[in-house]
């Protein structure tokens, strides 16, 4: 049996940005994709730590968002800032809701924020 909510959208809101913001964040959110040049553990074995632990924190799966906490974490994002819609964020803000409200009408998604990886440093 599947989540009995929707899963968020997160593919069409990222496009709903773009659409306000432009290409340029259609580039940086490419770029962001594509992650770092190395792994944390690679990198942390070229500082004077020497070395990491890695200790990984399972994802909640039951987890049911509302959409006031979903716009919020959107707005929290760099690339999504309020500041960066200028005059136009009361229209991006009611086109968001508007697409949240077309996928699921009760106004309530499923979300798997995913596991958590922390990679601690660590001295010889």
């Amino acid at each position: 049996m599947g989540p009995p909510y929707p899963s968020i959208p997160h593919d069409e809101v990222r496009e709903l940005v773009i659409d306000y913001l432009g290409e340029s964040t259609r580039q940086y959110l490419a770029a962001f994709r594509e992650g770092q040049p190395a792994r944390f553990e690679d990198t942390l074995l070229e500082t004077r730590f020497r070395g990491s632990r890695t200790v990984y924190a399972p994802g909640r799966q039951d987890l049911i968002r509302d959409m006031i906490p979903f716009v919020a974490n959107y707005f929290s994002m760099s690339w999504a800032a309020p500041r960066l819609f200028g005059d136009r964020l009361a229209d991006f803000e009611a086109d968001l809701r508007g697409l949240l409200s077309e996928r699921s009408p009760e106004g309530l998604f499923w979300d798997w924020p995913g596991d958590t990886e922390l990679v601690i440093a660590t001295k010889p």
